[in-house]
């Protein structure tokens, strides 16, 4: 049943009463805004992960770095503590739960409340390929990529039901549905393989069933994958090798991905959840 009141809609269900503000009241900068809710981004120390740390709080969020590198997101967060953002730095192994459970722990102890958990913390291993793929190699990527982001997303997940409300992001990517093209990489370009295209769609379909389970507490999953963004240092000719392929004729930024972060993990993308969002410059059209 619902019923609908002055200045919301009340749902029951399952002998649970939980309130969600109409949003037809509140403007668009409103939806947006994240003021008072705390957010955990796993894999904080890296480009994409202060790039998603930066949106948050400047949309108002407090934010929890982590990642394996403790000092590392202690570093980012005295900097972005310094231009007014309030973050947090500390020290998580994504493939480890009692660490990530430690971490969603701290969270609630000090705040009370998890609203927003970006699981971003991830990478690849490859060094070698098939018909000679080492599979420690192909583990270890699952097991980092695939594992950690389901003992995250788990974890935050059983934060946020009693609130019933909260945003789960996954960090596929253009390899969570595309193969790639082994003749477009030089030889002085560490390239991802299979065991990284293999995690990456696992993390896909795993944000689906994530967001199938969750979907009855209110709180959404969903997946953003990137395309082509090169890190500083990435060698000049495969970058304008990626750059040719790219419809918008440009590689990526890291802050291309503060848009799409930003609307799912507020207000504005409440009623998104189990879907993929490419933000590649237009590399998967052709």
């Amino acid at each position: 049943m619902i019923v609908l009141g002055a200045d919301g809609i009340f749902f029951f269900a399952s002998n649970h009463i939980t309130y969600w503000k109409n949003s037809m009241t509140k403007t668009i900068q409103e939806l947006f805004d994240l003021t008072g809710r705390t957010a955990i981004v796993t894999g904080g120390g890296t480009h994409l992960g202060t790039a998603f740390t930066e949106a948050l709080c400047d949309l108002g969020a407090k934010v929890y770095i982590a990642s394996r590198r403790a000092e590392l997101c202690e570093k980012v967060a005295d900097r972005l503590q310094e231009r007014g953002m309030d973050v947090i730095g500390l020290g998580c192994d994504v493939t480890n739960e009692s660490q990530v459970d430690a971490l969603v722990d701290r969270v609630m102890n000090d705040e009370g409340r998890l609203d927003i958990a970006i699981c971003n913390a991830g990478g690849s291993f490859t060094t070698s390929y098939p018909p000679d793929g080492d599979i420690d190699e192909f583990r270890r990527t699952l097991d980092v990529n695939l594992t950690g982001t389901y003992i995250t997303s788990q974890s935050a997940g059983r934060a946020m039901i009693p609130s019933y409300r909260g945003s789960i992001v996954t960090l596929g990517s253009i390899a969570s549905t595309l193969a790639m093209d082994t003749r477009i990489y030089n030889s002085e370009f560490q390239r991802s393989g299979p065991p990284y295209i293999a995690a990456k769609a696992g993390v896909l379909n795993l944000t689906r069933a994530m967001a199938a389970e969750f979907g009855e507490y209110g709180i959404t999953v969903n997946c953003i994958s990137p395309g082509q963004i090169p890190i500083t240092g990435t060698n000049r000719d495969q970058v304008e090798t990626f750059r040719n392929m790219i419809p918008l004729q440009r590689t990526g930024l890291s802050q291309d991905l503060k848009g799409t972060v930003a609307l799912l993990a507020s207000d504005a993308g409440a009623w998104i959840t189990g879907q993929e969002f490419r933000v590649d410059g237009g590399w998967s059209i052709w």
